[in-house]
């Protein structure tokens, strides 16, 4: 028993039954199904709607979500690793990346559909240009904590340029890719739903808007399980692996 209570995947498996009970309990106390279905119905929903239409817009979601990821981590870590290493350029856009870290994501989502109109582009330019600040501000501070040692090391048995950024420079700053990945997965996708549901008539979003014009918490709540099911197993069996594989000349 105390190896069970010892093994981290057996503590987490209890830990999702207990939150099952719990939700459970409270749904037979509410008694509403409108306000909190109980698990039994959303599980039923999901295999209801999977049979129709639910994973094409799991689908749609995903393409838009990891569209918006990859171009938010180049650009960010791009104008963060510059920022980090040039103390000038840090000094003359540091306001600017204060400001577009507080412009609220709906006037981003609002000023790009008005911008470049209802389509694709717009959708993931919004979500891009909300994640892009985060990035650079972990990007900026990791390279900022650079050992400069190393560095001097690589030059003193003069290595070029390429080599020094490629076997010095950036392993240090794996471990702020992956936060910044990892962050970035969270707030994307919540802002992809967003996006879905103001202006794509696809998607978990545009989904989610026409439930809740019904009332359909149990459709809600599949819907949302399913995707965030998805990205869980991203972090999992994706992020996790690759952040160990990435650190392991840290040991």
């Amino acid at each position: 028993m105390n190896a069970l209570l010892n093994n981290g995947l057996f503590r987490r498996v209890i830990s999702v039954i207990i939150l099952l009970i719990i939700w459970k309990i409270v749904a037979a106390l509410i008694g509403d199904e409108t306000i909190l279905p109980s698990p039994n119905n959303v599980a039923e929903s999901i295999k209801y709607h999977a049979s129709a239409e639910l994973f094409h817009h799991v689908y749609i979601t995903l393409l838009r979500v990891f569209a918006a990821f990859f171009l938010a981590m180049f650009i960010g870590s791009a104008i963060g690793i510059a920022m980090g290493r040039r103390e000038k350029l840090d000094d003359y856009f540091d306001g600017w990346l204060i400001l577009a870290l507080n412009v609220p994501a709906l006037v981003t989502i609002i000023l790009c559909f008005i911008w470049f109109g209802l389509n694709e582009v717009a959708a993931i330019l919004a979500v891009a240009i909300n994640k892009i600040p985060t990035v650079t501000v972990i990007l900026r501070e990791g390279t900022k904590a650079l050992n400069e040692k190393l560095i001097d090391v690589g030059k003193i048995y003069n290595l070029k340029r390429s080599e020094i950024v490629k076997e010095i420079l950036i392993p240090q700053l794996y471990p702020y890719f992956i936060s910044a990945a990892r962050s970035g997965l969270a707030l994307i996708w919540k802002i992809v739903l967003v996006v879905e549901l103001l202006g794509r008539s696809n998607g978990v979003g545009f989904k989610i808007n026409e439930f809740f014009s019904m009332f359909d918490t149990t459709s809600i709540l599949a819907y949302t399980l399913v995707f965030v099911f998805i990205i869980m197993s991203i972090e999992w069996f994706l992020v996790k692996p690759i952040e160990k594989k990435l650190t392991e000349w840290r040991l």
